[in-house]
């Protein structure tokens, strides 16, 4: 077990930027906290793949179809490999996946803030379900983008194996959150209306930043895990897509 005066000396080092590169020199606090990430990034990204997996035949062509589809073995390969990072601290890899029914969904009318459900650690807003194949095309243009947002924080984490991961998964992600874009372009020509989408999903996709707590905010800070806070993040994205609905037509 690491003592107190190397756990201090280790907090220093993270705190000026150093960086960890195995399971076997994280110490408990560092490692409960990494595994929470890395948890919630899998968890969000099983759930997001399965409730557009049901959206996929509702696509109106084969074109928009493939592209859903290629969206959903994506975020499943990308899950695949944080958990993969999982697996390093002694996660059972082979039983996770089973551990939830990841397509399940509250009523379109449930209001759950921030809460996750039980051992769940999906983020919020993948509990909540699709109306149709445009509101899909919405939901995944303002989440897209937030995750854009939030992994051009999590690229810079002081777990250097996931660092790497999250700036490839960056790429990715930056990619489907372009293809939805260009989705509610095509359904904006067909004159499609999208403002219930947008209002019923911008707060459900903010509240994904979470609650300001400044304490906590400083331990994450101090272990290199986190940068900013949940406040500027959410600003951020908002100053990414507000231009993009604005663009469409749209109030965000």
């Amino acid at each position: 077990m690491t003592s107190d005066f190397a756990e201090m000396t280790l907090s220093d080092y993270l705190a000026a930027g150093g960086r960890l590169t195995s399971p076997g020199n994280v110490p408990p606090r560092y490692r409960a906290e990494l595994l929470k990430l890395m948890a919630t990034f899998v968890d969000s990204n099983l759930a997001g793949a399965a409730g557009f997996a049901d959206a996929i035949n509702l696509a109106p062509g084969i074109k928009a179809r493939g592209a859903a589809a290629r969206i959903v073995a994506e975020k499943l390969a990308n899950a695949d490999r944080v958990l993969a990072l999982m697996g390093e601290f002694g996660a059972d890899t082979d039983r996770y996946v089973q551990q939830h029914p990841w397509d399940t969904r509250l009523d379109r009318d449930a209001d759950i803030g921030a809460t996750r459900i039980e051992q769940d650690m999906r983020l919020a807003v993948f509990n909540y379900p699709f109306t149709g194949w445009a509101d899909s095309v919405v939901m995944n243009l303002l989440m897209g983008t937030a995750v854009v947002t939030q992994l051009e924080e999590l690229r810079q984490v002081s777990y250097q194996p996931l660092a790497e991961a999250f700036r490839d998964i960056l790429k990715v992600e930056t990619h489907h959150a372009k293809l939805a874009e260009d989705g509610v372009a095509a359904l904006v020509e067909q004159g499609e209306n999208l403002q219930a989408s947008v209002d019923y999903w911008m707060p459900r996709v903010g509240v994904s930043f979470g609650i300001g707590d400044a304490g906590r905010l400083e331990q994450l800070k101090a272990m290199g895990l986190r940068r900013q806070d949940n406040a500027t993040l959410k600003s951020a994205w908002e100053g990414r897509i507000r231009p993009i609905l604005d663009g469409f037509g749209l109030e965000g």
